[in-house]
């Protein structure tokens, strides 16, 4: 199969009928494709409108969560549930257009992209959505090291081994590329779309996640360089407060012991001066920051995926399965 299209559907019964009948006009007379339709909980009527266009488009596959558990848990089934050589997510809401999807297709199998993310690059939003997504895009793109202008837009395609590679979860659906370039893929790209204004409904997504998207930030960043050595980052900072504090008990001490023998002067108890008590708090977080990455450590060796490692492809080996492609 040529294509996959994955589409998170949360309360979107009006724009579905509408935005099935236009992947159809694109697609039906050049690929080979299925849509995977994910409704992450809907309240209203989505179920039954997919059940319904099902009849009309036999291409639709058709997933319910029994809660609503958010875009990204909807993503990783999408991906799971998968079987196109190539993979394409966009919103249910009409703002992604599905005119946008042959480019997207040529990218990915003619110029060999892994992954190619949308840039809304005119948007039809308010400034209280714009200007905060341009610092949280330059934020990442400073600390991820990768050149998107759009890290949050759900017009994205992939190469069918990177989203069999990778598993998105929380709300980590914003640092896909990020993922995937940890999974070593590394030709990512970025393509111009259309961001159309809403047709129906509201925005499921509130100021809060601007909030949420730097902590996921913080999160994954971290997960990419320390997650298999969680002491490399709790012991050396922990070694390093602990001597930092040592030096300052020395020095007090050091301080005391020279007014005492050297110019016979009575000096303060050393535990009068403030310094002894900032060096021993120090110690302790030198301490507890070393034990957190002894614990680390023992949790990652005892972890079953701690050899987990994606194979590219194999020369010989008869008998072995060849990695998904």
């Amino acid at each position: 199969m040529d294509l996959s299209i994955v589409i998170p559907v949360y309360n979107e019964e009006e724009s579905l009928p509408e935005l099935l009948r236009w992947i159809d006009e694109v697609c039906s007379d050049e690929y080979s494709y299925e849509v995977i339709a994910i409704d992450d909980g809907s309240r209203d009527d989505s179920w039954q409108v997919l059940q319904d266009l099902k009849i009309k488009h036999p291409a639709l596959n058709a997933i319910r969560f029994q809660r609503n558990y958010g875009k990204s848990p909807a993503l990783n089934e999408g991906f799971k549930a998968s079987s196109g050589r190539v993979v394409i997510t966009m919103d249910a809401d009409l703002q992604d257009s599905p005119e946008e999807i042959p480019e997207l297709f040529r990218l990915i199998t003619e110029e060999n992209y892994d992954l190619i993310s949308g840039w809304k690059k005119e948007r039809h939003d308010p400034i209280t959505k714009t200007v905060p997504s341009k610092l949280f895009n330059w934020v990442t793109r400073k600390m991820s090291g990768i050149e998107l202008n759009d890290f949050n837009c759900g017009l994205k395609a992939y190469k069918r081994k990177v989203v069999k590679s990778i598993e998105v979860y929380g709300e980590m659906h914003r640092y896909i590329p990020i993922i995937a370039k940890q999974a070593g893929f590394r030709r990512i790209g970025e393509k111009v779309v259309q961001h159309q204004a809403r047709k129906y409904g509201v925005t499921k997504f509130g100021m809060e996640r601007f909030l949420n998207g730097f902590l996921d930030l913080l999160s994954v960043s971290f997960m990419a360089r320390f997650s298999q050595r969680p002491m490399h980052f709790f012991g050396l900072y922990g070694t390093l407060f602990f001597f930092l504090g040592a030096l300052l008990a020395v020095f007090i001490i050091g301080q005391k012991a020279y007014a005492l023998y050297y110019l016979n002067e009575s000096a303060m108890l050393v535990t009068d001066n403030p310094l002894f008590y900032l060096g021993l708090v120090t110690m302790v977080i030198g301490v507890q920051l070393f034990l957190a990455g002894f614990l680390g450590e023992l949790v990652t060796r005892s972890a079953p995926d701690r050899n987990r490692y994606l194979i590219d492809e194999r020369i010989g080996f008869e008998g072995i399965e060849s990695p998904v492609k």
